[in-house]
């Protein structure tokens, strides 16, 4: 809904602003106690309410806000690989209070097996309640997404299967 915010917690940073392709995130070395946000909304701006609740709100589940986005870029720190568990479940915290996640991988060229596993097998095994739904993922990204897929579905062979990830943003 706002143009712009950020948030300070601790000893992390994030910023977002409306049509800027990068957001921040950033650590710092003396974290600070308590948490700071600040939001910014331009009096000409043209998004309404009722496109934000529209997005993200189920209207057959008296418009409770169950769908989030994640920008995978922004588990990483600096230069970083996604490659570990540890990654992965940092990612998903929080996650199993939506009934869909998706999951952005725009900018992110490779994943490892553990990350890919953590999220697509423990994770989906764990929280079935949760359709976790990956966008814009590039090749490689999908291969390691079907690896762990087919390696839950056929216990444990981690044969690739057939199906597709869903290359585009799509309505989850």
């Amino acid at each position: 809904m706002f143009d712009r915010y950020a948030i300070l917690s601790g000893g992390v940073f994030f910023t977002h602003a409306v049509g800027e392709e990068e957001d921040w995130i950033l650590e710092t070395e003396n974290p600070t106690r308590g948490t700071r946000v600040v939001m910014a909304l331009s009096n000409r701006s043209a998004r309404t309410a009722q496109e934000i609740f529209d997005a993200y709100a189920d209207p057959d589940d008296d418009y409770g806000f169950t769908k989030t986005i994640v920008p995978v870029r922004l588990a990483r720190v600096g230069a970083e690989n996604l490659i570990s568990r540890s990654q992965a479940k940092r990612l998903l915290a929080r996650i199993d209070r939506f009934r869909v996640a998706v999951l952005d991988f725009a900018e992110v060229e490779t994943i490892g097996q553990a990350f890919a596993d953590e999220i697509f097998r423990v994770f989906v095994r764990e929280h079935p309640e949760v359709q976790v739904v990956p966008v814009n993922a590039k090749p490689e990204v999908e291969r390691m997404i079907r690896r762990a897929r087919a390696h839950d579905q056929d216990g444990g062979a981690g044969a690739d299967s057939e199906s597709s990830i869903t290359g585009e943003n799509s309505e989850a």
